[in-house]
């Protein structure tokens, strides 16, 4: 049999005191809240009552980082999965308020539909397909983790609800630490539950 049950999970908050979009830069890692943030939502599935019998993770270091309660909840080792990777951006490394006051940017902003300024939404949504399948079909019973990022799983989202991939990036329903759910029926995916079983960080930095 395969999965039951998957959860994309977002990763906490970040340590970031210089509010830069981090994008795929090396060595952000988790703030303390952050630390406490991925506990919260490790214990969230716990409690859940449902056996996770298989966890993957984006390479970053914060996500990697936020799968570190499951492998202590769940006795699971994190497997690195490419495919769950936040986005390239072209503004990765800046302060994005800044930027975008600086008319050489905003040739990067014609096209928000792809988006112009990073990897296509149908780039992202076909990855990340990719990586739910392989999961689910790895997975012998019980649920599946994937902790990985905003953009990632907000587009997954919205390509599994049909919904049209351009958006406004201001306007996702992805907290940090938070849990979106899904299973799947024959080939098709259908989101089930969405939680945020955190208190609310600072929100800085995401792609």
């Amino acid at each position: 049999m395969p999965a039951e049950r998957l959860h994309l999970v977002r990763h906490g908050e970040v340590h970031n005191p210089t509010r830069v979009l981090y994008g795929r830069l090396p060595h952000y890692r988790l703030s303390e809240a952050g630390r406490q943030m991925a506990h919260a939502a490790a214990e969230h599935i716990a409690d859940l009552g449902r056996p996770v019998t298989s966890l993957r993770s984006s390479p970053l270091q914060r996500a990697q980082e936020s799968a570190e309660p499951f492998t202590e909840v769940f006795g699971l080792d994190a497997v690195i999965d490419e495919r769950v990777i936040e986005p390239t951006n072209v503004f990765e490394g800046t302060q994005m308020r800044r930027s975008l006051r600086d008319p050489r940017n905003w040739w990067h902003l014609r096209r928000p539909s792809v988006p112009s300024w990073g990897e296509p939404y149908f780039s992202i949504a076909e990855r990340m397909e990719q990586a739910m399948n392989g999961v689910w079909d790895d997975t012998v019973g019980g649920d599946a983790v994937i902790v990985s990022h905003q953009a990632p799983i907000w587009v997954t989202h919205l390509h599994v609800a049909g919904l049209r991939l351009p958006h406004d990036p201001r306007t996702r329903r992805c907290a940090l630490s938070s849990v979106t759910s899904f299973e799947r029926v024959g080939d098709v995916w259908r989101e089930v539950a969405y939680a945020e079983p955190a208190s609310q960080g600072i929100d800085l930095g995401a792609v």
